[in-house]
């Protein structure tokens, strides 16, 4: 039996509150045209189908939407190092209307990873970071990524099982605009080395009675930036790794899309203190 929440890092809110919204990338002027003459440009024509479009995408155009009801759709570079199914997800949500957004680059350090076919698939993209030891020239450097990333436009990162740390030159150049996805109720069970089913190897040994995913911002270290949100999960008796790790990816799914049409829709708010909220959508006095 499971039970859903969908909460942030703290449960005490204090009465009054002051808000500040995300401010997303936007290039200073209403049209801001892009050409790509960089050396990550030339590096992606080096390799071809494996950087599909980079190398032949037309001119982009960011333009700026004045309107201030409906925020203009985000643009979202997603990172992934396997099947990537919170990715595929994400790219659903953007298909069918329920995330006010577009996954416009694939972002992955195993070129052949699922993740990464399923973007070619669907016209979309594929980067690789970062370089291999083995293979230098097939990958960019931190300053090329981050040179890409913003001829693209793109206004939010979102981690998806990507299993490198992210370096400190994108950190920087994106606050408070990376997001990751943890399959445990962080600030347990999280940090280096613990990922896929050893999170949850390590959840059954602990005597934990729920888990469950944590969406947080990212910064310069694994698993510490701050908590946006949090879905829990019911341990059950003589569970097994994969069984949780089944029942925890299915919360992924749902609260992976639901953060992301939240800060698309540009209801994640910053109290004081330096917590992220959610903005209820039905109830803008509301928060979660």
């Amino acid at each position: 039996m499971e039970s859903r929440v969908l909460f942030s890092s703290q449960f005490k809110f204090p009465v009054k509150t002051r808000e500040t919204s995300i401010a997303p990338f936007s290039p200073p002027r209403n049209v801001l045209s892009f050409s790509f003459s960089s050396p990550a440009d030339k590096f992606a024509m080096k390799i071809g189908p494996l950087v599909k479009a980079v190398s032949c995408a037309p001119k982009i155009v960011a333009e700026v939407d004045g309107s201030r009801d409906e925020p203009r759709r985000k643009k979202l570079a997603v990172f992934v190092s396997g099947g990537g199914s919170n990715f595929r997800k994400i790219h659903e949500g953007c298909s069918d209307g329920s995330v006010n957004g577009d996954v416009v680059l694939l972002v992955t350090n195993k070129k052949d990873c699922g993740g990464a076919e399923y973007a070619r698939s669907n016209g979309i993209p594929v980067l690789v970071f970062p370089k291999a030891k083995r293979e230098p020239f097939d990958g960019l450097s931190p300053s090329e990524l981050v040179d890409v990333l913003r001829k693209y436009g793109v206004d939010f990162v979102l981690l998806a099982g990507y299993l490198k740390l992210i370096p400190v030159e994108l950190v920087q150049a994106f606050p408070k605009r990376i997001l990751n996805i943890h399959p445990a109720l962080l600030p347990a069970f999280g940090g280096k080395g613990l990922y896929g089913i050893k999170v949850h190897k390590a959840v059954l040994e602990s005597g934990a009675r729920y888990s469950g995913p944590t969406i947080h911002f990212v910064d310069e270290e694994y698993d510490t930036g701050r908590i946006l949100a949090q879905s829990a999960v019911r341990v059950i008796a003589n569970d097994t790794p994969e069984e949780l790790a089944k029942r925890v990816l299915h919360e992924e799914h749902k609260l992976y899309v639901e953060v992301v049409a939240a800060i698309c829709e540009e209801r994640i708010k910053w109290r004081e203190d330096g917590v992220p909220l959610i903005q209820s959508k039905e109830n803008p006095d509301k928060y979660y």
